[in-house]
């Protein structure tokens, strides 16, 4: 029998006592609780750095001659959608068309991925839409080259024009791509505007920087065509300017006295540029670009001293494209004006 003086206890309600579970944002419940927007930007980095790397294949292609390897054909190889390579130059020629088609396919999925994660607006679409183009670009010039035999030894004013062209536009699509995974991370970007003066010195590193990919270009290009047959600086500089040489080889001194000029600038706007915007990652890209600079320059004078290796040429473009990305990256961060996360 109940006590009768004792409170009288309710039953309790379910809707009281159930426990209360938060709930994830949207973004993260349709990623199984990951958010979208960073497996986004880990998708961006992995494509930056896939192309820098089929960069890196299109020069191994030049240096080892192996750029005729599927003939005057684009884009089957010899004639033949599905081709078996019976040589080296083939297998390598093939691998870096089939390498560049799957760059083409990750810039696609990019675009697509831009524009279902970012809203209008966003500096992120705009980028992937400019990498999208640029890569296309990229298809053509090398369909060009190929189709007009500017391949192997070819010497011509033709591919002298084609291969600075190329590497100019090959810098374009990387800087986009250095933008999408910078920006990647942040879902709500428009970049701030920049003093104009800030504006002005990160407009004329970058012509700097790519007017040195330029001529190192025809460096290059002479160095593969007319390979260095004397000894030391000033017996190479007499092979280069002697009345038999070459335009390729009378080039080749050219790009190291601008390739220095345009550091010691572009180290001088990378020391200023944080008295304009002094965040953490103004600071941060500032000195990252100061150290592949002076890199760059080490590399440089090796790759002279060796009589430019082929691999001393691989090395030497790796750490032109770090250059090239620490100069974009500090051009973001300067736009960004704060840390991204």
């Amino acid at each position: 029998m109940a006590n009768p003086g004792a409170p009288m206890e309710s039953p309790a309600s379910p809707a009281l006592t159930q426990q209360v579970v938060p709930v994830p944002p949207a973004d993260t419940q349709a990623d199984g609780g990951r958010d979208p927007h960073k497996r986004f930007a880990w998708f961006a980095r992995a494509v930056l750095v896939y192309t820098l790397a089929v960069i890196l294949f299109g020069a191994a292609v030049r240096i080892t001659d192996s750029g005729a390897g599927c003939g005057q054909h684009w884009p089957t190889c010899n004639g033949e959608v599905l081709h078996l390579p019976k040589s080296v130059a083939t297998v390598i020629e093939l691998t870096h068309r089939l390498t560049s088609g799957l760059s083409l396919v990750a810039v696609i999925v990019l675009l697509i991925g831009a524009f279902r994660l970012y809203p209008r607006g966003h500096v992120l679409r705009a980028s992937a839409v400019f990498s999208s183009v640029m890569i296309v670009v990229e298809a053509l010039i090398g369909m060009v080259i190929v189709l007009m035999r500017w391949v192997v030894h070819d010497a011509s004013f033709g591919r002298i024009f084609a291969l600075p062209l190329h590497l100019v536009s090959t810098a374009l699509l990387t800087a986009a791509l250095t933008w999408c995974a910078y920006f990647a991370s942040v879902p709500r970007a428009t970049p701030i505007a920049l003093p104009r003066a800030a504006r002005t010195l990160l407009i004329l590193a970058g012509i700097g920087v790519l007017l040195v990919s330029a001529t190192g270009a025809v460096t290059a290009l002479g160095d593969t065509v007319f390979p260095v047959q004397a000894s030391g600086f000033a017996a190479r500089l007499q092979e280069d300017q002697g009345l038999n040489a070459h335009i390729l080889q009378r080039m080749r001194s050219i790009h190291p006295f601008v390739a220095v000029l345009v550091a010691a600038f572009v180290a001088y706007v990378a020391m200023l540029l944080p008295s304009y915007r002094a965040t953490r990652d103004v600071r941060r890209a500032s000195a990252a670009l100061a150290v592949w600079i002076a890199l760059q320059l080490c590399a440089g004078v090796l790759n002279i001293w060796l009589s430019a290796p082929g691999p001393m040429q691989v090395l030497h473009l790796l750490l032109a494209n770090l250059v090239w990305i620490a100069l974009i990256v500090l051009g973001a961060a300067m736009r960004q004006g704060e840390s991204a996360s």
